[in-house]
């Protein structure tokens, strides 16, 4: 890991330095592909904060081999919270509700400005992004704890804080879809957003996980400790939260469809028109219909080669469908590949593994207790 984390620190900083460059060059191209970048970098970190706490409420043993790669992977929250802090400087680039002119003309939004406005748009991010870090610090501060003083409270404790830390997360992950992603364009309004968002976020964890299992094992670390079986299970989450995002999208989709609202029928409408129409197509077929049929298998989910090149394809797939997200609202007539999209994410990423192989470094990749499957 100290190897890997020192050459994607390199990475990191040479991409975030062509990334000033971005700003300069095309601000509303940059603020829109770091938008992306974030989003689907945070979602990892996010969706095992969610599966950790979920593992601690169900007292989920055959979890424990993995419990301290989710919390790693969540400890890389402190440095995704200032990584979304450029964001806001660019929010006139992104949003049409922080433009005076715009607000000014449109009486639908100066309707919504009580919400959607920069103060408190810039206070409610910083309050998602504070929750989501002091879960993830607090759940592996208690977890490394427990390695010393095993005969203690500190399962319940866990537990406890899990239990309150599910409707947390549940809450600022709604609301920061609406605040991101949904206020994009805001006519526009959809009550299942924030549970299609989420299910997207938690296939991206899952996905994190199995692959960062992999990589460990192949570089000789925790070889004795992840079983087979281990891998089956998280197959069978992913093979369900899979399930999950496209009956969320599904949903969505045939609700404004038969309700035939002018204001929610739009935002498919700009994802129907150009080249849209082949991405909204591939995210039908990319990340639902094939890994679906692939992971219904048992050989899919026992076989690691497998189960790793559906896990990275399912990665592909959920950037793809955060393009699909963002993306119509800065190039409405078609898909548009900006150099700074690549940059933006290799950036992210880059400094996610930096700090993600620092922490690790530093503690046992595994629990001292944990429960060993063959």
């Amino acid at each position: 890991m100290p190897r890997c984390s020192r050459l994607a620190g390199w990475f990191a900083l040479g991409a975030l330095l062509l990334c000033g460059l971005g700003v300069v060059q095309n601000p509303a191209q940059f603020y829109h592909s770091w938008l992306v970048a974030v989003l689907f970098v945070l979602s990892i970190a996010l969706g095992a904060l969610f599966l950790n706490m979920v593992f601690h409420l169900t007292g989920a043993e055959w979890s424990s081999p993995v419990r301290r790669l989710l919390e790693n992977l969540g400890a890389t929250l402190p440095i995704l919270f200032v990584l979304t802090l450029p964001l806001f400087f660019g929010l006139q680039e992104l949003y049409p509700w922080s433009r005076a002119a715009t607000v000014a003309e449109d009486h639908l939004i100066q309707f919504k400005t009580p919400f959607l406005n920069s103060s408190f748009f810039i206070a409610r991010a910083l309050i998602y992004l504070s929750v989501w870090t002091l879960l993830a610090l607090r759940l592996r501060a208690l977890s490394l704890q427990e390695d010393k003083d095993s005969a203690g409270q500190l399962p319940a404790r866990m537990r406890k804080l899990s239990a309150a830390g599910v409707i947390l997360f549940g809450l600022t992950v709604t609301f920061a879809a609406f605040d991101w992603l949904m206020s994009l364009d805001a006519h526009w309004y959809s009550t299942i957003f924030g549970l299609y968002v989420f299910s997207g976020f938690v296939v991206a964890g899952l996905a994190g996980i199995i692959l960062l299992s992999r990589y460990l094992q192949v570089r000789g670390y925790l070889t004795k400790t992840i079983g087979i079986e281990t891998y089956h299970d998280l197959g069978r989450m992913l093979l369900t939260f899979t399930i999950f995002w496209a009956y969320m999208g599904v949903s969505q989709y045939f609700l404004i469809w038969y309700g035939n609202i002018p204001e929610e029928t739009i935002w498919y409408q700009h994802r129907w028109h150009g080249s849209w129409r082949a991405i909204s197509l591939i995210l039908v077929f990319g990340h639902f219909m094939v890994p679906f049929l692939l992971l219904l298998t048992r050989w899919a989910k026992r076989n690691l080669l497998m189960l790793g090149l559906l896990s990275g394809w399912l990665l592909v797939m959920h950037g793809v469908d955060l393009h699909w997200l963002v993306m119509p609202a800065l190039h409405a007539e078609g898909l548009v590949l900006s150099w700074q999209d690549l940059v933006s994410l290799v950036g992210v990423m880059a400094s996610m593994i930096w700090w993600l192989g620092w922490i690790s470094s530093r503690h046992p990749l595994a629990p001292r207790l944990a429960v060993i499957k063959p």
